[in-house]
């Protein structure tokens, strides 16, 4: 049994363009390993892990664990705060893929969970009336969660999903709903964490509306990521290399005049529609056109 839901995961996990489900299950992985070890380990190991894994409010401990800015929002307390955060992570972000693609799906989580925690930092650190109760914590994918849903609405504002009870919503009323609860929420307890949310929101709504003037603001992730992946994925060495036959000259077809900027205006347009809406939107002969055109 044990074997069987490991190798689940791995096939989840191995799929390409799967940023979707690689996302939750690194949550469900982390939120799992929290709690055994919270259950087995000594409090003192348990205590160790789990501060080097959620973020301080306090800039000086931040500087000595600056990772804690990324865990901190794969991180959650109890079941309900990470379901809730993955229900909706799952219904907004399948949104996100469909029609953007996997790549900004990522950018997105990762820019609205940075957010989230630069706000809390800012907020308990520069802002004089928060600054004396610096000393918390903060974690989950809340702020993650709320740039991916506020990005949604904001590419597809009616857009509606089907709820139990109610019947068909339109995206931007419950995203709406969200931003207004956590405005509200400033004059709770959990003012940071409200804080966090409105942060993740403005990322989503601000990534999309660059994003519409052709401006791609998780163009440093994509650099940063490729990167690092070269660190761990071997590059091919394989060179091919074309060598005429004897006694028979090349040949290259002729084009009819113009056939050569048609072409690419189509390849072009065929790139534009990905980064708009992602690979799989293209139709077949589209997909067709652009294998064709690698190969050349």
């Amino acid at each position: 049994m044990f074997k069987s839901i490991v190798d689940d995961f791995r096939y989840a996990w191995n799929r390409p363009n799967n940023g979707l489900q690689r996302i939750i299950i690194i949550n469900a992985l982390v939120f799992i390993i929290v709690n055994l070890v919270q259950l087995f380990a000594s409090q003192s190991t348990a205590s160790f892990i789990i501060q080097n894994i959620i973020l301080p409010t306090k800039f000086d401990e931040v500087i000595l664990k600056p990772w804690t800015l990324v865990t901190s929002f794969y991180t959650h307390e109890g079941f309900g705060h990470i379901f809730w955060n993955m229900i909706f992570f799952y219904w907004f972000g399948k949104l996100i893929f469909e029609y953007l693609g996997n790549t900004k799906l990522i950018n997105l989580y990762i820019l609205g969970g940075l957010a989230g925690s630069i706000s809390v930092l800012i907020l308990f650190n520069l802002v004089p009336k928060f600054a004396e109760l610096s000393g918390g914590y903060a974690l989950g994918a809340s702020a993650a969660v709320f740039a991916v849903s506020t990005a949604a609405a904001t590419l597809l504002p009616d857009f509606s999903f089907h709820l139990f009870f109610i019947g068909p919503v339109k995206i931007k009323y419950i995203v709406g709903i969200q931003i207004f609860l956590a405005l509200i929420g400033l004059k709770g307890h959990n003012v940071g964490g409200e804080v966090a949310h409105l942060a993740g929101a403005f990322i989503g709504y601000f990534y999309i509306s660059q994003m519409q003037k052709g401006r791609d603001l998780g163009g440093w992730l994509n650099a940063l990521g490729t990167f690092f992946k070269s660190f761990f994925v071997k590059q091919s060495n394989i060179k091919v290399s074309y060598k005429r036959k004897s006694g028979k000259k090349a040949s290259k077809k002729s084009s009819p005049k113009g056939k050569s900027a048609a072409s690419q205006d189509e390849i072009d347009a065929i790139l534009d529609k990905i980064n708009a809406s992602g690979y799989e939107s293209l139709t077949k002969e589209e997909k067709q056109k652009l294998f064709n055109a690698g190969e050349n």
